[in-house]
């Protein structure tokens, strides 16, 4: 068989191959549809428009929530009805008197979470309380190009306000903001703006009783409200540059609505937290935890009655051991500078009837208190031999030999003036002259 008569063999060979495997097409109908465009534009799956500013285009939104809604346990119609003096106490007298509607709400979503000049907020959010609820606008950046143009927008609708409010913004939010205006060669709009970051104000007052202060955290357990299916926060860099480079518009509506939440959560909060410290008296707690916090504050802040007041609302509450023995030995501190002598020195007697972290303590400063106050050398003596059986120091040895050598000298002080209080008879010349005197 020559060389072409093989090519031949060869051909059929590979022709029976091909029409054992070959399958028929599937008819038109058969044939898998997508359940989403795969590509798509924002505007056409997101409700909005496309702005045009000198500095280009970008996308922009707009959400309601109406009065009668309910964020958790929180009605959004309250909001407008908060006092403008509300941010005062926390702000600690920078925003003494803004009506909540000169309040913006800013959150933004990032193309990292480590900032840095390498990370843009492509999605910015701004609530505001208005009449009838509360609205949330969105600035969107579809592509890098867009970002001078989403800035510029933002800076403009920033200029109706006031007061910034956000959630570890001065840390992260609004110092990014600054930077990426900085990059575009523009001035921030935030120099103006009085900030009040509501996390220190959350950490002050439930840091003790929650495992952290994450907005989500305080959403689930202040508001009670837990999210269904949303977008974990550190997915969402991931997820725009998925969009970027497919242009898969439907992967952006679970960040549109992360952003929301995160805004609305933070109204929500910035309605319960500052009030808290406006009027300490007022609140209405089931933790004491959380009041404990509040009057830890208020201590800091020199307001020692209300601080005081706190404390023992918190201790009737209920506290757990580890809180409970500190708050009492610092509630006789605060008796004792409020001038209630009586009533610390009843605490610190409480403190040294069971074992606890600061029952020695309490029998150095019931030692103190005798022997400064009352005089009463033997009971201070006494009170530090108690304190050396709990926790013996140097230090007390030497307060205990000072305070004996102290009660020795006093007694035989009080043996001369006894002796020399004895009626003597009087001679000589002085004995004349007093009975002449007589």
């Amino acid at each position: 068989m020559d060389i072409r008569e093989q090519l031949e063999h060869l051909r059929r060979t590979v022709a029976q191959i091909d029409r054992r495997y070959a399958q028929p097409p599937l008819p038109p109908a058969a044939l898998p549809q997508p359940s989403f465009t795969p590509r798509g534009f924002v505007e056409d799956l997101i409700s909005g428009n496309v702005v045009e500013t000198p500095h280009g285009r970008h996308f922009e939104t707009e959400k309601l929530l109406a009065r009668g809604k309910r964020h958790g346990s929180f009605d959004i119609a309250d909001l407008w009805e908060l006092p403008p003096d509300l941010l005062a106490a926390l702000s600690e007298g920078a925003i003494p008197d803004t009506p909540p509607g000169r309040w913006a709400f800013l959150d933004t979503e990032t193309t990292g979470l480590a900032g840095g000049s390498g990370t843009c907020a492509f999605l910015v959010g701004v609530g505001r309380i208005t009449a009838d609820g509360f609205r949330v606008r969105q600035f969107f950046m579809r592509d890098f190009a867009e970002e001078p143009s989403m800035l510029r927008s933002l800076a403009e609708h920033l200029a109706d306000f006031d007061v910034l409010v956000t959630y570890n913004g001065k840390s992260y939010d609004q110092p990014l903001l600054e930077t990426r205006y900085r990059m575009c060669r523009t001035r921030h709009p935030f120099t103006r703006m009085e900030h009040l970051d509501v996390l220190y104000g959350a950490r002050r007052m439930f840091k003790l009783r929650l495992e952290n202060c994450r907005l989500v955290n305080l959403e689930q357990t202040i508001l009670g409200l837990e999210r269904q299916g949303d977008l974990p926060g550190e997915m969402i860099p991931y997820c725009y540059f998925e969009y970027l480079r497919t242009q898969r518009a439907w992967r952006l509506a679970p960040i549109f609505h992360h952003n929301v939440m995160d805004i609305v959560t933070l109204a929500c909060l910035t309605g319960l937290i500052p009030a808290a410290f406006r009027d300490p008296a007022a609140i209405c707690c089931r933790h004491g935890m959380d009041l404990l916090g509040i009057a830890r504050w208020l201590e800091v802040s020199e307001r020692l009655e209300e601080a005081h007041a706190l404390m023992r609302r918190a201790v009737d509450l209920g506290l757990p051991d580890q809180h409970l023995f500190r708050t009492l030995f610092d509630c006789a501190a605060l008796e004792k500078k409020l001038g209630l002598e009586h009533a610390g020195i009843a605490t610190l007697t409480d403190l040294t009837l069971s074992p606890n972290p600061y029952r020695g303590r309490a029998w150095q400063e019931l030692a103190k208190h005798y022997e400064r106050a009352e005089r009463n050398f033997a009971m201070a003596i006494e009170c530090v031999r108690e304190a050396r059986r709990v926790e013996d120091s140097e230090a007390l040895k030497m307060r205990q030999q000072r305070l004996e050598a102290r009660l020795e000298k006093n007694s035989r002080q009080r043996s001369l003036n006894l002796s020399g209080g004895v009626a003597r008879v009087p001679s000589g010349k002085r004995a004349s002259r007093k009975l002449k005197a007589s």
